[in-house]
């Protein structure tokens, strides 16, 4: 056993980033805490500062982390048609629905019903808000005959709120203004049950209504550019801003006469309803994101969270015009103090960055690249100062046109490499602790898309003696691949001369590869060859300084997907038909559309092993570190090199290189897998693939080996006491004991002994009160397995009696309650095995009675033949 336990390879989900917003409406909580955001169909509530999901409603969250036990009380269907938007009242116990056919009702919470049902919209309801007005004094002198008269009207009218449908001054002042795509706003009196005004200044959709009660004004705006202010006592026009842009969301800023803005141009903006000039100016266009769909703000933030059309959530803080009296405006934009993804989209390709691999560039089917933070924060420090959680959005590399395809980083982390649709290369320099996330380089000359980069292995000494600061130099070379069939390589110089510039450097060579789309490069350890892999099914051999070829790969029957050489200390793989194979001789692992990944020699370039396993293509491949063995210690080179692979299956296969069976399979993603990297101090795994999920996976081999070890040990003691206890005499513990190791010889053996006592105890069932004891006190999984072995034990003739008498001990002992009420794996077939076999022994039985009644006669029959002596005994017989 022991010397099997190195083969054992385990790995466990360690954390997932999973997606929380898909589209939809987005709402927090008056804290500002909770955040719920609609994922497909479901509802996703998240703790807003530590970054984790709460629960899900109507699913339980993948990583099982849920800290919220959701309860469903009602279910609604208010409308015949869609439901395009709904709000809730300060009071948290009125529900406003508003259809796509122009109708709205009123929900109480609490007791489920409909309170209202309002009608005057022509088209669909795009806007609702609760509010309440200060009642006019001549509202107040209404007199008491009228009151008493309006309060028995209000009760016929058969509502169940007690929250509005009382006519009396306390309830008169609730009001809820509803905007349409006609352009119009109505302003129902919910005590009335009618609309008391119709405001008619908007020509399109109506997408924003908010109100401020210290100001009594209604603030509404649409997709005609234009914010319009109304004055609640009159419901007259007060302000026209011309806001020269669609708007989504408006809302005032607290008690202030400030108001907000968000739409088509991703900006908040920030507007002096008194003046109608704009106080806050909107972000640049670099760093404002996609239009805006919604906005949230309530009093207890100091921020603004804007939702954006590429699912991203921002947080905007307002800490320096909430202030008590807002005299002085800075004009600024609001500064972004976080981003959220509310969805990765399709990860097309990821990598760790910084020496400690604490943070992950992905590539996500976008023209920018989010850098997210995959560490746990400083010790001491809380997510909700720091910001710095498992999965939080670090930065955002803006500078591509188009998506991007590929990326690659460097040995140290600090330099990432990113290629795209719009046909360049870019060069990045990350620089977390400084904050700094800049763009260094552009390398421009493909024709068409980028799909393949790779940057030289190690760096220059030379360059870093030079250098002043602590930060390392860029690699020496980048090798790009292209759509338009060639390959070029960049040198770094002209680069990092015109890095304040951002220049454009110039290819070194520039050569025509392959017939068809490049997918992947490569560059060896040593900076010598480097490895193309194409949709012509060939990979090629390339010498770096020539560029020129030196050997091709063929033998793949589909596109090759991926292509990645041997690290430096990889251990010998030994080939199906060939000798061994080290990295030093040069090995190159492939990954192919025609599901197999593949080994190849590059002594003379042939096909070392074939891994099969995967049922669609293999898009990414690379080589498992190889750990590091103690000093003086070989364990290293004993241990078998590795590689893992990611498919279109959804799979990351792990296999050994040098027998080729999968060592295992690691299945939590519900698309094809693009994306595949390790950290090599950590052996860790990180998959992303077209469902957004990015799953981290945790080597737990020494682990498995350790915990196997120990239960080994464990079970060796265990027999030992089974052992013991047999021939003590415990029973109790004896049977436990043998049910628990699962060992049903043992068990047999010692019911056998204790059905053929030749002196049973009076009163037992089975011939020992003590075993009685035990059978009739057992669990419910252990009288199931009990009853497992039962069912085998019966099905022979010559242990049926044991499986009979004990089968007896259990029918008496427990109720049929109890026996009827356990469930478990192939419970049904016990029951009918066990009935089948007891019927068969139970025929068998009254085969042998019947049998017992020939051999009654024919003993008679002799005796009447024959004569009995007179002391009883049989006599000669007398023939005649």
């Amino acid at each position: 056993m022991a010397s099997r336990t190195h083969l054992v390879t385990t790995f466990e989900p360690d954390g997932i980033i999973q997606p929380i917003y898909t589209g939809g409406d987005v709402a927090l909580d008056r804290r500002g805490r909770v955040l719920a955001t609609c994922l497909g169909e479901e509802a996703v509530l998240t703790d807003l500062n530590a970054g984790r999901a709460l629960t899900r409603l109507e699913g339980p969250a993948e990583d099982g982390s849920n800290t919220l036990i959701p309860k469903l009380l009602r279910t609604l269907k208010p409308h015949s048609t869609p439901v395009v938007t709904t709000a809730i009242d300060s009071s948290g116990t009125l529900l406003a629905t508003g259809s796509a056919d122009g109708v709205i009702k009123l929900w109480d919470i609490k007791a489920g019903c409909v309170t209202h049902t309002l009608r005057g919209h022509n088209g669909v309801i795009s806007a609702l808000h609760f509010f309440e007005v200060i009642v006019s004094p001549k509202e107040d002198d209404v007199p008491s005959k009228q009151k008493r008269k309006r309060r028995k009207d209000g009760d016929s009218q058969g509502d169940t709120s007690e929250g509005v449908m009382r006519g009396n001054k306390a309830n008169d002042r609730f009001r809820l203004a509803s905007g349409g795509e006609d352009g119009k706003i109505r302003i129902w009196h919910l005590a009335k049950r009618k609309a008391i005004a119709t405001l008619d200044s908007h020509v399109s959709v109506v997408r924003g209504l908010d109100f401020s009660p210290s100001l009594n004004t209604l603030v509404s705006a649409g997709r005609d550019k234009t914010v319009i202010l109304w004055d609640a006592r009159t419901w007259n026009t007060s302000r026209v801003i011309p806001v020269l842009e669609g708007i989504e969301a408006v809302g005032f800023m607290g008690d202030s006469a400030l108001v907000y803005t968000g739409g088509e141009s991703g900006a908040i903006r920030i507007w002096d309803s008194q003046s109608g000039r704009r106080a806050i100016e909107g972000q640049s266009d670099d760093k404002a994101g996609k239009n805006i769909l919604h906005i949230l703000h309530n009093s207890a933030c100091s921020f603004l969270l804007s939702v954006h059309s590429d699912q991203s959530l921002l947080l905007h803080s307002t800490s320096s015009i909430l202030q008590p009296s807002p005299s002085i405006i800075t004009g600024e934009p609001l500064p972004v103090i976080r981003r959220i993804s509310g969805t990765h989209n399709e990860i097309i390709d990821l990598a760790y960055l910084k020496p400690d691999r604490s943070l992950l560039a992905l590539a996500t089917n976008s023209e920018d690249v989010r850098i997210v933070s995959i560490a746990t924060g400083l010790p001491g420090s809380s997510p909700a100062a720091t910001g710095n959680y498992f999965g939080a959005d670090a930065a955002l590399l803006q500078g591509h046109d188009d998506i991007v395809i590929c990326l690659d980083v460097d040995a140290s982390g600090c330099w990432l490499a990113t290629g795209a649709k719009d046909n360049t290369a870019r060069l990045w320099k990350i620089d977390h602790e400084q904050g700094l996330h800049e763009h260094y380089a552009t390398f421009t000359g493909h024709a068409e898309s980028i799909g393949a980069i790779s940057f030289a292995q190690g760096h220059s000494a030379s360059a870093s003696s030079t250098r002043t600061s602590h930060h390392p130099p860029p690699p020496k070379f980048l090798i790009t691949g292209s759509q338009d069939k060639t390959v070029k390589r960049w040198t770094m110089g002209d680069a990092q001369s015109k890095a304040t510039s951002q220049a454009a450097s110039r290819a070194l060579y520039t050569r025509k590869a392959h017939d068809k789309d490049i997918n992947a490069i490569s560059v060896n350890y040593s900076n010598i060859l480097f490895a193309s892999a194409s949709q012509d099914r060939t990979v090629k051999i390339w010498s770096v300084e020539e560029g020129e070829v030196q050997g091709v790969l063929r033998g793949h029957r589909r596109g090759v997907w991926s292509v990645k050489f041997a690290p430096k200390d990889m251990p010998s793989i030994s080939g199906d038909n060939t000798g061994p194979a080290s990295s030093r001789n040069g090995v190159v692992l492939t990954g192919s559309g025609d599901k197999t990944v593949k080994l190849w020699s590059l002594t003379d370039y042939s096909c070392l092993r074939t891994l099969e396993g995967h049922t669609n293509s293999v898009l990414k491949v690379l080589w498992m570190p190889v750990p590091a063995s103690p000093e003086g210690s070989n364990s290293a080179s004993k241990r078998a090199a590795q590689v893992a692979s990611a498919g279109g299956d959804g799979l990351v296969k792990v296999y050994d290189a040098n027998t080729g069976e999968v060592a295992c399979t690691l299945d939590n993603h519900t698309d094809r897998v693009w994306s595949l990297a390790v950290n090599p101090s950590t052996n860790t795994l990180v998959s992303g693939g077209g469902d957004g999920v990015v799953t981290f996976w945790k080597d737990t081999t020494s682990n498995t080996i350790a915990a196997a070890a120990a239960a080994s040990t464990a079970r060796v003691e265990q027999e030992q006491q089974l052992v013991n206890h047999v021939h003590a005499g415990s029973y109790r513990e004896a049977i436990v004991l043998a049910l628990t190791l699962n060992h049903p010889a043992r068990l047999l053996s010692l019911f056998q002994s204790v059905v053929d006592r030749s002196s049973p105890e009076e009163g037992s069932l089975s011939g020992l009160k003590a075993v009685d004891e035990v059978l009739m006190s057992l669990s419910d999984e252990q009288l199931l397995e009990l009853l497992r072995r039962l069912r085998d034990w019966n099905t022979n003739a010559r242990t049926a009696v044991v499986a009979q008498r004990l089968l007896n001990v259990i029918v008496r002992s427990y109720p049929a309650e109890r026996l009827a009420s356990l469930r478990g794996r192939g419970w049904r077939e016990v029951v009918d095995a066990l009935q089948a076999y007891t019927e068969r022994h139970y025929r068998r039985m009254v085969e042998l009675v019947d049998e017992s009644y020939l051999v009654e006669y024919t003993l008679r029959e002799m005796e009447e033949v024959g004569f009995v002596n007179g002391e009883g005994g049989l006599g000669e017989v007398a023939m005649t």
